[in-house]
């Protein structure tokens, strides 16, 4: 990054578990990520929505939307007939096919913004997706329609997963995963920025969720090769029973938490001449 280059820093996840929120928010008041994206499908959500509220950080709040971990918020019997969401590896082909139940998908989406609306008493202040979801094809159509049917246009950002590939290979590490989600993205960011919405350029944080693995290192090559509104994503927070029962991804958050809390986080930033600034200000 050249000097006073500003980034966004979204850690995802919030609500999944109780402990993963308390890290979370142990990140945001420490002034250590500018957004985090709250999985509304959650028990832990609006005890989540209330402690962010409450904490008042400079920071934008997201819907994560997800259609691939735990229960949906309401019945969908084609797309998890035992209320159980499928793997992605399962949506993806459907997704290309033109094979996936679009009216479900919509309505538990309409269900996670309501969710979202009722415990937080606002919008988002941008949506993206567990697993990258929001950019698949049909799915990114009909989010962007509902978002625009809700007036969102012009007041929320999206997230685009994707990145040029020049970037992706600058940074040296984690392109395989980068590509593949790159390619799933096509066509996304023309059609939310046509239909009115403001969007990161530049994204990065793909990792291998490896706990002992050198992060700070990792997250040195996300701050190269950064686009205009460059964004970055983490997973950062503290382990509980409701974590290791949900999700796979458990030791390699409280790794990341205890790095964006340190010294080394800050030197990192100097030394590349990286801010810290929410999205929405950029």
């Amino acid at each position: 990054m050249s000097t006073s280059t500003s980034f966004a820093l979204c850690a995802d996840d919030f609500a999944l578990s109780p402990a993963v929120t308390a890290g979370i928010l142990e990140a945001l008041a420490a002034g250590r990520l500018t957004a985090t994206s709250a999985m509304t499908t959650q028990a832990n959500w609006p005890d989540a929505a209330k402690a962010f509220r409450a904490l008042a950080p400079r920071a934008d709040l997201g819907l994560h939307f997800n259609l691939t971990l735990g229960a949906p918020l309401g019945k969908m019997r084609s797309f998890a007939p035992n209320d159980a969401f499928p793997a992605m590896n399962a949506i993806v082909p459907a997704a290309w096919r033109s094979a996936l139940p679009r009216g479900e998908i919509l309505d538990e989406l309409r269900r996670q913004l309501d969710a979202f609306e009722d415990a937080y008493g606002a919008p988002p202040d941008y949506v993206d997706g567990h697993q990258h979801v929001q950019v698949l094809p049909g799915i990114a159509d009909d989010l962007i329609a509902e978002l625009l049917a809700r007036g969102h246009a012009g007041r929320i950002w999206l997230r685009d997963s994707a990145d040029r590939p020049r970037r992706i290979f600058a940074r040296g590490k984690h392109w395989g995963k980068a590509l593949t989600v790159a390619a799933l993205a096509r066509g996304f960011r023309a059609k939310a920025r046509a239909a009115g919405f403001a969007l990161n350029d530049g994204f990065s944080g793909f990792s291998d969720f490896d706990a002992k693995g050198d992060y700070a290192a990792d997250f040195a090559t996300f701050l190269r090769a950064p686009g205009a509104r460059h964004l970055i994503m983490c997973h950062p927070g503290h382990v509980d029973a409701e974590l290791a029962r949900l999700d796979p991804v458990t030791d390699s958050r409280e790794t990341e938490l205890a790095f964006l809390l340190s010294d080394r986080f800050t030197e990192i930033l100097d030394s590349a001449g990286a801010k810290l600034a929410p999205l929405s200000a950029m």
